[in-house]
């Protein structure tokens, strides 16, 4: 008797729908995607309790003649593609064939769709089963309903998240589509309640100030450039914004958002010393290159992507945001902050949709906080307004030190507002770019020490410096074995400053024990130059003259990065005449 069996094709959909429906945004992401391979200028999402209830895609594309309608639902069926080339130039968002089949499988799902040229198509299906194909009206474009997902697979039912993490999923997929397709209105509801709604007219800073809000992107800089295969286009946050995550970064590959952990890395490595290690930009960067260079086809789900010329890409991404970022003043400008519009009636899942502000749509303006952004223009307008200095040689301010706070933050005035420097920070700042010079242009001048410093280890630890002894007196350090486990040191670099030696060489000395396996030897410099320059630098709650002051602040403006210490911390932040005269009530406020 045999004991291998074909599966019929309902159960064949019913497993495969495990791999391409795993929850409602699954679901949301299959029927757009359609949608947008369509042609579709204008495509609406309304949600039932988050999807779970209901999913309903209304978009105005080109829709399907009867015949198309009915076989969609077939298990491989796509008009994207055809033979195995294909596969390899693959430039639509969908093409395997298997997820409205998948989808009708383990739902109730109802199909209206015309060509508009004549009487449209209902198809109507309940778990896989075509149970009616009748007569439509003639609009243009498609209306698909998914109704009671998993109602005849209780197991998968059983394992969907809590009502808010499905809409939440569903939300950050919509905006990041909406981020990737400008050109293409989006409008986001669930319950009635709208979340999103994008005006479609191919302004991406118009579509990231609709999701992101006004804060946010009047903080992001724009940047374009290109090499011989790549082309490379959008907008990243200046240095103070910042997240705990990477969701922020977006990247957008020929109008597909992918994740790829290297792209990633590249653009938060940009950032390097202009912000904290542990926290995260936010980039939307739309990159445009060949289909033959990139094959999409590597995941269940397309979001990751493989890139034939990689090292090429990342170059030019890492110097497209250096260049920019260093082209622009860098001071926080510290607001008061504005009254909020808030409506009596609070959607109840205004909180909890990650870090994505809501708007309301008046006409065809938007009302965020107390703005009104009318056109594209007035969207670009603010957001170069606000980043001030910006078109001055000298993005660093001519300042006026007027006293200290605490021991720890200078205050600075001159004609256009008030200044706040952390000392600490930009004596860090100084210490670092000087001691990386130095390690970069080695010069071996070092310093003999009046009392030679004694460093003792366990067996393992000691192990590795003595392999490093070469990498050490590269850096000017003067070691030598001392007894048992133990090291001697009898110089040290003249960057070094005296006082701070000890501190300094025992983290130097643990920075080399924990060496990473790809060891770069820039990198290492950097981590060597940020720990030597934190142990030198004074500290808080020390007394300085106000000529001491003017010395540190003259110090900073020489550097190439005077905005932030080596850990990426802020070393001024900056207050206008207008925000000290609002904050306290002058000038008619």
């Amino acid at each position: 008797m045999a004991v291998i069996k074909v599966l019929d094709e309902i159960l064949a959909n019913k497993i495969a729908a495990g791999e391409v429906v795993e929850r409602c945004s699954s679901v949301v992401k299959e029927l757009v995607e359609n949608s947008i391979d369509a042609g579709s200028t204008e495509i609406k999402v309304e949600l039932l309790e988050s999807g779970v209830r209901e999913i309903k895609v209304i978009d105005n594309g080109k829709g399907m003649e009867e015949d198309d309608a009915v076989l969609c639902f077939s298990r491989h069926a796509t008009s994207k593609v055809s033979s195995e080339d294909d596969l390899y130039r693959i430039a639509t968002l969908g093409f395997r064939g298997e997820a409205l089949a998948s989808i009708a499988s383990v739902s109730k799902v109802v199909l209206s769709t015309s060509t508009g040229d004549k009487v449209g198509t209902i198809v109507k299906i309940n778990g896989g089963h075509i149970e009616e194909v009748i007569p439509g009206e003639a609009r243009r474009g498609t209306i698909i309903t998914v109704s009671e997902l998993f109602y005849n697979t209780p197991a998968r039912l059983k394992h969907l998240k809590s009502l808010y993490t499905e809409l939440a999923n569903i939300t950050e997929y919509m905006n990041k589509l909406a981020l990737s397709h400008p050109n293409i209105r989006f409008i986001l509801t669930n319950d009635g309640k709208q979340i999103l709604n994008t005006d479609g007219s191919g302004n991406l800073l118009k579509t990231i100030h609709s999701i992101f809000g006004h804060t946010i992107t009047k903080k992001m800089l724009e940047i374009n450039g290109e090499n011989d295969d790549y082309t490379v286009n959008g907008y990243i946050s200046m240095p103070e914004i910042h997240r705990a995550n990477r969701n922020g970064i977006i990247t957008i590959v020929n109008g597909r958002v992918v994740r790829n952990m290297e792209l990633n890395k590249a653009i938060n490595d940009s950032y390097h010393s202009y912000k904290p290690d542990n926290r995260y930009p936010i980039a939307i960067l739309n990159i445009d290159v060949d289909t033959s260079i990139i094959d999409v086809n590597i995941h269940p789900t397309k979001m990751d992507i493989k890139f034939g010329k990689m090292e090429e890409l990342l170059e030019l991404v890492s110097s497209l945001i250096k260049e920019r970022i260093s082209q622009k003043t860098l001071i926080p400008h510290i607001e008061e902050e504005k009254k909020e519009i808030v409506k009596k009636e609070k959607p109840k899942y205004e909180e909890m949709v990650l870090d994505f502000n809501t708007i309301e749509e008046d006409s065809n303006q938007y009302v965020i906080n107390e703005d009104l952004i009318e056109d594209d223009n007035t969207v670009k307008q603010e957001t170069e307004d606000v980043i001030i200095h910006d078109d001055v040689k000298e993005r660093f301010p001519i300042l006026y030190p007027v006293g200290l706070v605490h021991g720890t933050y200078i205050i600075c005035q001159n004609d256009i507002g008030m200044y706040l420097i952390d000392q600490h920070a930009a004596k860090e700042r100084i210490n670092y770019e000087k001691i990386k010079s130095k390690l970069l242009h080695p010069s071996r001048d070092s310093v003999s020490m009046l009392i030679p410093l004694t460093l003792e280890y366990s067996n393992n630890e000691f192990i590795v410096l003595k392999e490093n002894f070469d990498l050490l007196r590269d850096m000017s350090f003067d070691v030598s074995e001392f007894g048992v486990n133990s090291i001697i040191v009898k110089a040290h670099p003249t960057w070094l400053d005296d006082g701070f030696e000890a501190d300094a060489i025992r983290k130097i000395f643990d920075l080399v024990i924990q060496k990473e396996k790809n060891f770069n030897l820039e990198r290492f410099y950097d981590h060597v130059s940020a720990t030597a320059a934190c142990k030198m630098s004074i500290k808080a709650n020390t007394n300085i003259t106000l000529e001491e002051m003017q010395a540190l602040i003259d110090d900073l403006k020489t550097c190439a990065n005077p905005f932030n210490c080596p850990h990426g911390r802020p070393t001024i932040v900056y207050f206008s005449n207008y925000d000290l005269e609002k904050m306290f009530k002058r000038s008619g406020f």
